[in-house]
């Protein structure tokens, strides 16, 4: 029997509630993204409130190297060392700790600007980033590369919001899982927060290939599940 399973994880406050997504099959258990540092526990806890065992991991799958998609990926591979991650080729770098996270090159150049009230905020953000452990990944994919596991897994390349970033179709479910790609806001999709997409117009690019699947859901890491209207709401996102 082949399972979809979206987590709901609370990290703190609504604000911070994540979408992580447990697949699995008689053979393989696939978590895609992984939460903030110190959510392993938080992950655990919702896998078991949904009688799933995560000791059964056999891979994670990165969408991107966003501290809230990796944080606790460290953890999960001290805790299931035998588990393979999956990034892309353009993420590996980063997932691994051979060069600086994109997010915190982004931080450390707009800091000069940051009024001086806020710097102090700033500077703790700037430690959270660097205090994200470098896990070696054991896969790399790129776009239309498939797992023949869980029902079907289909890589797409979505950059935009990191240069490497890439969302995950699956395909008996004909579920679409989007990372940072897109989000769902009361329901609604909607492109990423501009102000953390790298390239606004290639995000946008990349959400127009998501209209050649046949989608009936889709999962967004922030916001959750959406059934409703999708291809007409991506076909706005994309017209904008």
């Amino acid at each position: 029997m082949n399972r979809v399973i979206p987590l709901q994880v609370s990290f703190g406050s609504i604000d911070n509630l994540i979408f992580p997504v447990i697949l699995n099959d008689d053979s393989e258990m696939v978590l895609i993204d992984c939460g903030y540092i110190g959510s392993f526990e938080l992950i655990k806890k919702a896998a078991m409130e949904v009688k799933v065992d995560l000791s059964k991991l056999t891979k994670i799958i990165i969408t991107h190297h966003d501290h809230d998609h990796i944080g606790a990926l460290g953890e999960f591979k001290k805790s299931y060392p035998n588990v393979k991650v999956i990034s892309s080729f353009n993420e590996e770098k980063y997932i691994s700790g051979r060069e600086k996270s994109l997010r915190l090159q982004q931080a450390e150049r707009i800091f000069k600007d940051i009024p001086d009230d806020k710097k102090e905020e700033a500077l703790k953000f700037h430690e959270m980033l660097q205090a994200v452990k470098p896990v070696e990944v054991d896969i790399c994919v790129k776009d239309k590369d498939t797992f023949d596991c869980c029902g079907g897994i289909e890589i797409i390349e979505t950059p935009g919001h990191m240069p490497g970033h890439i969302s995950v179709y699956l395909k008996e479910s004909k579920t679409l899982v989007t990372g940072d790609a897109m989000v769902a806001e009361s329901g609604k999709l909607c492109i990423a927060n501009p102000q953390y997409t790298l390239d606004i117009e290639e995000a946008r690019k990349s959400i127009e290939k998501f209209l050649q699947y046949d989608i009936e859901k889709i999962i967004c890491y922030h916001g959750g599940i959406c059934t409703e209207r999708i291809k007409e709401s991506i076909e706005q996102i994309v017209s904008k």
